[in-house]
This record gives C-alpha cells, structure tokens and sequence, in this order.
C-alpha cells in the first residue's frame, strides 16, 4: 500500500514539474510536413479538429490550392500522381491509471497499471490523384496486441464537380456525430461502442461505404453509408468478411444553426442472423447538438438502440430490449486555438432493458453505465500534449485516475 502511494505520488510530481516546462520545438506529423504548416491550422489541440481541419479532411487531406506538379513523380503522364515524399507520421500514446476495484463484487482485477504505451500507431494520408485522397493508419500495438489496420479509405471528393464525396473503406459509423478517434480523454464515449446481448453490431469500425452532400445555400449536410455490419473481424474460412447476407445502412442530417452551432439526426438500421439462424433486428435513432462560443464547445449525443432478439433466440417471443444512451462533452480553451491548458467535462449513461448480464462487470461491460469526467490538459509542444484525468463511476461508485502522454511525429 505505501509502495502504490508513493509511486502515484512520484507520477503526480512528474506531473507538475512537466507543466511547468516552457514549450518546447518538435517534429510535425505528415499533414503538417507536407503542407509547412502548424498543427494548430487544423487541431485545437491534436487531434481535435477545428472548423478548417474539419474542411481539409473533408477534401480528401487536399489543399488544392497547394498542390504543386513538383511535389509529385508524374513521369510525364498526366493521368500519374506519386507522392515525391511518401507522407508518414507515428502517435504513440501512453498512460498510468489507477482503477478502483468495484464495491462488492470481489474483483481482483489490478488497480494499478502503467500501461506504456497503450499505443503506437503508423499513419499514412494524402493525395493519390486530382481530388481523391486516402487515409489509413495501422496500429502496431494496441493495448499490447498488433491490432492491425483501423481506419482505411480512399475519399473521393467533389465528384461531378459538386458537393458530393463518397469514402470507400473501412470507418467508424459513428464518425458522422462525435468522432471517438478525435476524442481528448481516456474515457470513451461508451454508447457508440456498446454491443447488446449476443449482437455484433455497434457504432465503431466496418466496411463498406459513405457518402457526404452538402447543401451549401442553406448549410445542410447530408450523409448516407451502406456497411457491412458486423464490424472489422478478419474474414472466414470462407474469405468472406460479412457473416451474414444483410447489409446495414446509416444516415444523418445536419443544420448548420448561425455561426455557433448545429443540429443534427441520425438513423441506422441492420439485420443480422447467428449461425443457428435466428435473426435480429436493430434500430438506432437519435439528434445531436453541437454549440461552439467563445472558450466553450459543448456536444451532445442522445441515442435510442432497439433490438427485436438480441440473444438470437430460436423461437422469439417478447424479446425486444431498448437501450438508450446520452453522451455531452464540454470542452474549455480559455484562449482559443492558441490555448495551452485545456479543461474537458465528459458525462456518459447507458440504460438498458436487458438484464441477463453478471452485475459488477468490468466498468466498460456493464448492463446500466453512468460516468462524469474531468480532464485537465497541457500542451508541452504543438504535438505533445499531457494529461490528468478523474472518472467516477456513478453506478458502480469507483474512481479512475488516468495520467497521460500523447504525442504524434
């Protein structure tokens, strides 16, 4: 017990001596490489978007008016476009937490782990022909294990010469609303990555197809994705990477509200069968807000999941289980963009009407989940960021402390 004490009180020390450090030069991530510009152009703070980091990904991770015939090998064919300086960029992040076991439950699971790195990944993006970029980045360690490629995807943009991109690969379905990858905490945003009962579908990574339109005179933007459905799993015996014959689709609808915000809907919709051949059904309905004035950023998130036989029963009876989940986020930049110290208030629940789950499961397997986050950030380098962060667990009542390093080069 006094060897746990005085470790977390050295990491606290560490802690506060690093904050104090004046900012320091390092390397810039590949965008950042290939176009001289700051980080802060498109993150406040990495890996958060702001409104024009939004834009250069939503091109494709073009900045056409940059693009130079010199900083490509055409080998005098017009219709060739390779990249002179293949663009390459590393996120390593790493964290030490303490978890409070749960009350009761007779967990003896670690509370005390330093978990470095929790991960490295290898990322790639740019342009491979006049307005078709690609993205991927492949994680070489993930919470110890190669968990391999994420996100993938070639983006086309501005087909037809309008307002249409359509992104083929794999992603996050939840990429549309708030996008988890871009997150500032530790703690996730658990209704997107919640799975009910013996279902295999979430709002996290798949493959297939997105689709953007944007109604420029009115600020309205459209999106509409086909996927798979069943998430990122290596292909069968069969070299199939779908279970099932169905296919799962999304859509959402955007209004920009004045300079400060929008409102947005959102409805995904899926069928998937168990080996056995029983089916379920799966309905995800919601809106979401986001309001951006002056040092503040809130977003919400509030989602009702209903599945009709989640446990694949052969013979479904009364067997629909809803869950509903809330998610808001308010993010405080006392300077804006040009901020180093960063304040994030984080607020996740979970309900659901299934209930054949052990209670006193680990905290992100729970049946109900309720957290409140705070998270304090500081920024060392444009691309080096530290963190401390407090999570309560209002349904299980426990404590998490997380400090944190992330850093892209």
């Amino acid at each position: 017990m006094l060897r746990s004490r005085i470790c977390w009180s050295g990491l606290g020390i560490f802690l506060l001596l690093a904050l104090g450090l004046p900012e320091q030069p390092g390397a810039i991530p590949a965008f950042a490489r290939r176009y001289r510009q700051s980080c802060t152009t498109c993150h406040s703070p990495f890996p958060r978007l702001k409104p024009y980091g939004e834009e250069f990904a939503g091109d494709g991770f073009i900045i056409p008016e940059e693009e130079r015939e010199r900083d490509y090998v055409t080998a005098g064919d017009e219709l060739l476009w390779l990249n002179r300086d293949f663009p390459l960029a590393v996120r390593f992040d790493a964290y030490a937490l303490y978890d409070e076991a749960a009350e009761g439950t007779g967990s003896q699971s670690v509370e005390n782990d330093l978990q470095i790195p929790w991960g490295l990944k290898l990322l790639s993006g740019g342009t491979l022909y006049r307005n078709i970029g690609y993205y991927f980045y492949f994680y070489m360690s993930e919470r110890g294990e190669v968990a391999g490629i994420e996100d993938a995807y070639v983006h086309f943009n501005d087909l037809a010469g309008q307002p249409l991109d359509l992104m083929v690969g794999q992603f996050q379905t939840s990429d549309p609303l708030m996008k988890r990858e871009l997150r500032m905490t530790f703690e996730d945003y658990e209704i997107y990555k919640r799975k009910v009962g013996d279902s295999g579908v979430n709002l996290t990574y798949d493959r297939g197809f997105m689709a953007t339109y944007t109604i420029e005179p009115t600020g309205t933007d459209l999106v509409a994705m086909l996927v798979n459905g069943n998430g990122k799993d290596e292909a069968g015996d069969d070299h199939k990477f779908d279970s099932d014959d169905f296919k799962n689709g999304g859509a959402r609808i955007s209004q920009a509200v004045g300079e400060f915000g929008s409102l947005g809907g959102f409805v995904y919709f899926g069928r998937e069968e168990a080996a056995s051949g029983a089916e379920n059904e799966v309905l995800y309905w919601g809106p979401d807000l986001s309001v951006g004035f002056g040092p503040l950023t809130l977003t919400g998130q509030y989602l009702v999941r209903r599945d009709d036989n989640p446990l694949f029963h052969d013979s479904p009876g009364d067997e629909e289980v809803e869950t509903t989940g809330f998610v808001a986020e308010l993010l405080i930049a006392p300077r804006g963009d040009r901020s180093r110290h960063y304040v994030t208030l984080l607020y996740n629940q979970v309900e659901t009407d299934l209930t054949d789950v052990v209670p006193g499961a680990p905290m992100e397997q729970g049946v109900a989940y309720e957290t409140a986050t705070l998270a304090i950030t500081h920024l060392l380098a444009r691309n080096l960021r530290l963190s401390a962060e407090y999570t309560r667990d209002l349904e299980l009542e426990r404590n998490r402390f997380v400090l944190g390093l992330v850093t892209g080069f």
